[in-house]
């Protein structure tokens, strides 16, 4: 018997690397509202979440939904503008649905580019607060203008002073950001201008979310996990590694992002 011989030039790289993909956590099995909310967030922010992979996690569901529930949910995101990869890893119904519906299970990845901390709506009415570990932010009082054209901020930059930690998202809408703390692993910045953190940055950090090209991320410690400008990015495995740990800022060039030391 002859032993395989695995010493040869492959055809296809496999990396396991990190990847962004949103979790989408079903409160509430409605499809038609689950698809709707996603067609707003594809409109809101189409450089991010148009065409983006989605996980969908029943687990916060009382019971799981039956297969044509589910294939009518994913038929619904997909019309929405994203394509559900797969779903979240459960229980054993979990697995049996994720067969029925010919879908891989994944592990639950940190949901990506959700806006939590937008302006409070006309009236004085609070936002919902339905959103778990959503961050606290300090603003400077100004209403949010409608997104312009070019995406750009229109209002004044929303301040946070404290650190924005694991799991936490932070969302500066029509405006730009400044984290005067530190971007912890697994938290996520995100803003329709500039992003300026003064600490150091180790989650994700996406500037333009409306599709400004002109915005920009300054870092003061830079060991991003993630970092976008219009829906470019880079994850930490594709930057130089004499670049991790420094003071640096990250723009566009036409459509290429480039990151480099500040001055």
């Amino acid at each position: 018997m002859t032993s395989a011989n695995l010493d040869y030039e492959q055809a296809g790289e496999l990396k396991i690397g990190q990847v962004g993909i949103a979790n989408l956590r079903v409160r509430t099995l409605d499809v038609e509202q689950l698809s709707r909310e996603m067609r707003e967030r594809v409109e809101r922010a189409p450089k991010l979440f148009g065409r983006a992979p989605v996980i969908i996690d029943f687990g916060g569901l009382a019971r799981m939904p039956d297969v044509a529930t589910a294939q009518a949910l994913l038929d619904g995101l997909r019309g929405a503008g994203v394509l559900p990869v797969g779903l979240s890893y459960g229980t054993r119904e979990t697995e049996q649905l994720a067969e029925q519906l010919r879908l891989p299970l994944l592990a639950k990845f940190r949901a990506q580019y959700e806006p939590v901390a937008t302006a409070a709506p006309a009236g004085g009415a609070s936002a919902p607060a339905d959103r778990r570990e959503s961050v606290a932010a300090e603003a400077a009082p100004a209403k949010a203008a409608k997104a312009q054209a070019a995406g750009a901020a229109s209002s004044p930059g929303l301040v946070q002073k404290t650190p924005v930690r694991s799991g936490q998202q932070l969302y500066a809408e029509n405006r730009d950001l400044t984290v005067l703390n530190t971007v912890g692993a697994g938290a996520e910045v995100i803003s329709d201008g500039s992003i300026h953190i003064y600490g150091t940055l180790r989650g994700r950090a996406l500037a333009g979310a409306q599709g400004n090209t002109d915005a920009r991320i300054f870092c003061r410690e830079f060991h991003a996990e993630l970092v976008a400008i219009a829906g470019h990015y880079k994850v930490l495995e594709d930057v130089p590694k004499e670049l991790r740990g420094k003071s640096v800022q990250v723009w566009l060039d036409k459509d290429e992002l480039k990151i480099a030391l500040q001055e």
